[in-house]
């Protein structure tokens, strides 16, 4: 369980440094964006209507985070969907139930949302990472597929 004195909340302006470095640990090898791309995509991200970077904090240190996006839709009767993706931990702080408890925040965001179902994909093989996701309460009864620019 989570330390009580965790706050998750929607991320805002003030914790770019923070995610940025969250962010490193989920793909060390991506480039460093420089400070002003990496202002602008955030802005971006946070004028984005559906989307919501969700963020642990325990004192000043962002240390997990995830990202929903509630897309609208016309099947299940006009219910959206929603995806989440960027999935981190500190390394710091593994394994004492943030991520579980950042992605719990995601998926009850998206069910007051009106969302039918949430999504999550991961390019993990590890059966931990596989089986933490099953722990949340994701099932695995799709094939995804997704294509990349070269």
């Amino acid at each position: 369980m989570p330390d009580r004195d965790v706050i998750i909340r929607p991320a805002v302006r003030g914790d770019l440094p923070g995610l940025l470095a969250l962010y490193r640990q989920l793909n060390p090898t991506d480039p460093v964006l420089d400070e002003a791309s990496a202002e602008k995509r955030f802005s971006a991200i946070l004028a984005q209507p559906g989307m919501t970077v969700f963020i642990g904090v325990a004192g000043n240190v962002a240390i997990a985070t995830v990202t929903l996006v509630v897309v609208p839709n016309l099947t299940r009767n006009g219910a959206s969907y929603a995806l989440i993706e960027n999935v981190v931990t500190h390394a710091d702080h593994r394994k004492r139930g943030y991520a579980r408890a950042v992605i719990a925040h995601a998926v009850a965001d998206a069910w007051s949302a009106g969302c039918y179902k949430v999504m999550l994909l991961t390019g993990s093989k590890n059966p931990a990472t596989l089986r933490f996701y099953e722990n949340c309460g994701f099932v695995q009864e799709k094939t995804g597929y997704q294509i990349r620019r070269l």
